[in-house]
């Protein structure tokens, strides 16, 4: 098995490029605020679980790299409450998101409840 083929990876890919998509029509003035900033987390929700799933053989350095992309998670879903407060989304897109976001940090917990499903010895 690939990490590309773990399902908390591809939703969390979806999410940081549907994020990014939206992100396009923020403001330029929150190009290196704002922007950046909910690009950066969403991304990294995916990149930390691609590395767990790498140190798999090590079931604490698994666990420790699901819990970077869990807080990562909770980073991103962070950003979207400014987004919203900011008006630079609507409450359906805001939801919609926020409700992705929450299926990716459910994923990430049952992985790191299950390492050995995963790889883990």
């Amino acid at each position: 098995m690939r990490f590309q083929d773990l399902l908390a990876y591809k939703k969390s890919f979806a999410l940081a490029m549907r994020i990014f998509e939206i992100s396009k029509a923020f403001p330029k003035t929150e190009t290196y605020a704002l922007t950046d900033q909910i690009r950066r987390s969403s991304r990294s929700v995916s990149a930390n679980v691609a590395e767990a799933y790498r140190k798999r053989l090590y079931p604490r350095h698994f666990i420790s790299k699901l819990t970077d992309s869990d807080a990562e998670n909770s980073e991103t879903q962070t950003w979207l409450e400014f987004d919203l407060a900011c008006k630079y989304i609507d409450e359906k897109t805001f939801s919609e998101c926020a409700a992705q976001s929450d299926e990716v940090g459910k994923l990430i917990q049952y992985m790191m409840r299950k390492p050995a499903k995963f790889g883990a010895k």
